[in-house]
């Protein structure tokens, strides 16, 4: 089985920073990409951001220039660095990962189980 773990969500105030990291575990063979989606109250889950295996990555325009995606492969983790959070960013913050285990051929997404991320004064 594959686990997806986040981490460093909670309450802000606006112009604050959070980092959420989410570290994945398993049967893991190989990671592909890895992402952030947020979901808010009656909205559609968006990305977020994402960043592949070699190290590219690609942010919803909403955040570029506030939110930095990374990640560190020894450690199967990825990282959300969220600076200058708006009220508007609040949301259910969720891990993706496209990973390839030795359970099933090619690759498979998983989820984390989503951590609550609010900004407000």
């Amino acid at each position: 089985q594959v686990q997806l773990v986040e981490s460093g969500g909670g309450l802000v105030q606006p112009g604050g920073s959070l980092r959420l990291s989410c570290a994945a575990s398993g049967s893991i063979l190989m990671i592909y990409t890895m992402g952030w989606y947020r979901q808010a109250p009656g909205k559609q889950r968006e990305l977020v951001a994402a960043i592949m295996s070699g190290g590219s990555t690609n942010a919803a325009d909403s955040v570029k220039g506030r939110f930095t995606i990374a990640r560190d492969n020894a450690k199967n983790t990825v990282y959300l660095q969220m600076n200058s959070l708006k009220p508007e960013d609040t949301a259910i913050y969720f891990c993706n990962a496209k990973i390839v285990t030795s359970l099933r051929p090619g690759s498979t997404d998983y989820w984390g189980q989503g951590t609550q991320v609010t900004v407000s004064s």
